[in-house]
């Protein structure tokens, strides 16, 4: 017996019945020989975390840019956060950790700089919109590799792509529990972690937040985090003893987490605070989108390549949304800032 199997068997001693198993994935689209050691999402999981655009997460705004600190939250700290969450309710449940560990790692692959700024610009741009879990898995499958992708399994894209939003009515659902235990902790995460991003910028404090919210999910990040992630355990739990197999809150819990969700949106995503700065971000990839449409020559590799496949504005779509801020920001400087006096 391979290691592999070893892993498989204790997949089947310790996993709920309703939990996806490595030995029945629906495999990949290019057949590959299995690996000797390592499960099929033990494979994509690692195969997310050397990619270039996992490394570039480090340097894509989460909510604050990172000129503000260095405390602040990025895009890859989030996807961490999320990654932790997420594999602390599956363990609760009796789910699969690596197949949730592998989609939360990759499920914001395809977020643009400056955060959703970006993708406001780009969703304008592109016929047909844009929308970020699409390009995650547009990047897995196609952009990673210079074009060949990463070959992920059928259930990594499946929870990759139906990781956003928080429609719990079965839209946009993931196939998997696993995809849908990501789901949720994707909210779970950037809720908790953009109130104590927006304390330490002195834009909240812990009283502003609504009492009735306070008094049902807790007062601190920890607090309210413990309360989420336990509830969600012990009532999947229950909906899955009484044969409804889903991710499941209390009807408390969920009112009290949708409540901070629109506090969060009316006084800190959308609100006034920040719009300066997301004005500014939308100016710089606004110009930059414009000048690669009007300088298809100066695209590189695979981008040019798409150009000529699919046209120039899925080609530049698809630079811009890879950019890293720091990059997005140098290129601009270069390509728009003058660089000697001018006399």
């Amino acid at each position: 017996m391979n290691v592999r199997n070893k892993i498989e068997g204790f997949e089947r001693l310790t996993l709920i019945k309703e939990a996806a198993f490595s030995a029945y994935s629906k495999g990949r689209k290019k057949f590959e020989e299995e690996d000797s050691v390592r499960t099929c999402y033990m494979v994509d999981r690692d195969r997310i975390i050397h990619s270039k655009s996992f490394r570039r997460l480090k340097h894509k705004t989460q909510v604050y840019i990172k000129a503000f600190g260095d405390h602040y939250r990025t895009r890859l700290t989030h996807t961490l956060e999320v990654s932790q969450i997420a594999r602390t309710i599956g363990a609760g449940i009796g789910l699969n950790e690596v197949l949730i560990e592998a989609i939360a790692l990759g499920h914001d692959l395809g977020h643009v700089a400056f955060a959703h700024s970006g993708e406001e610009v780009l969703n304008n741009f592109l016929d047909g919109g844009f929308r970020h879990s699409e390009q995650s898995v547009r990047v897995v499958e196609k952009l990673e590799r210079n074009g060949e992708g990463l070959n992920l399994t059928e259930e990594v894209i499946d929870g990759i792509l139906n990781h956003s939003g928080l429609n719990l009515k079965g839209e946009n659902k993931s196939k998997t529990l696993e995809g849908r235990v990501v789901r949720i902790s994707d909210k779970i995460a950037y809720l908790n972690h953009d109130i104590d991003d927006s304390i330490r910028a002195g834009l909240l404090s812990e009283d502003d937040i609504p009492k009735e919210i306070v008094k049902v999910l807790g007062k601190t990040n920890s607090e309210r985090i413990d309360t989420l992630v336990n509830d969600i355990i012990y009532n999947t739990i229950k909906s899955i003893e009484n044969n409804c197999v889903d991710i499941k809150f209390s009807n408390e819990v969920l009112e009290a987490m949708m409540e901070l969700r629109k506090f969060m949106f009316k006084n800190i995503y959308l609100g006034d605070i920040l719009r300066v700065e997301r004005n500014k971000a939308q100016f710089i990839l606004e110009n930059l989108i414009e000048y690669y449409c009007t300088h298809e020559n100066e695209l590189k590799g695979i981008y040019r390549k798409i150009a000529e496949e699919e046209g120039v504005n899925r080609a530049v779509a698809d630079y811009i949304a890879g950019m890293s801020d720091d990059y997005c920001l140098n290129t601009f400087n270069s390509i728009f800032v003058p660089k000697l006096v001018i006399y």
